[in-house]
């Protein structure tokens, strides 16, 4: 049976490698912690809150992240994809996912603002409702996503070819519609 946390506040923590697996976290809060050194294993967060913390190539494996926010955290190559799937969810504010992989999750009605998402794996993610709020997408791949009702409108940088993403009703702004013509070579100016 996995170790019980509730309500606890944490902070300026540099943990090792397994010292937080097969433990349960409920309504805790995280604040400058060091998590670059653990390969996450079993390991449940629920409705805790992280602020300024370093997860960099941090690996997550059958990891619940359920109703989770991250305030100014750092994830630059970490692999979301053996995360466990049951009531995913994450809200992602002013941080740095360079080089993740959320490939073939379903995280429906996540939230990511003000975010550096350069090079990102989203394919075959079902991003349907996800907002995208002034966020950085250089290189991000979204092939066979889904990406209906997504809100891309004031994100940027981004290229998705819409025969290989499904877009239904996602919202984008006038200036980032370039990013969904760049297959067809085509100059659009002003």
């Amino acid at each position: 049976m996995a170790d019980y946390f509730f309500e606890v506040t944490y902070e300026g923590i540099v943990y090792q490698k397994e010292e937080v697996n097969f433990k349960e976290f409920e309504q805790c809060t995280f604040t400058n912690c060091d998590f670059r050194n653990c390969l996450f294993v079993a390991v449940t967060f629920i409705d805790c809150t992280f602020h300024n913390c370093n997860f960099d190539t941090t690996k997550v494996n059958y990891v619940a992240f359920r109703t989770v926010t991250f305030n100014h955290c750092s994830f630059r190559e970490v692999n979301f994809a053996m995360s466990d799937k049951l009531i995913f969810e994450m809200h992602f504010n002013n941080c740095i996912l360079d080089f993740t992989k959320f490939y073939t999750l379903k995280i429906r009605t996540n939230s990511f603002t003000n975010c550096s998402m350069i090079a990102i794996d989203f394919m075959a993610t079902d991003l349907t409702g996800v907002v995208f709020d002034n966020c950085d997408l250089y290189r991000s791949e979204f092939e066979k996503a889904i990406a209906n009702k997504a809100n891309f409108k004031t994100s940027y940088n981004y290229t998705i070819d819409p025969t290989k993403t499904k877009l239904k009703k996602a919202i984008f702004s006038l200036e980032g519609a370039k990013g969904l013509l760049f297959k067809h070579d085509l100059v659009i100016s002003d």
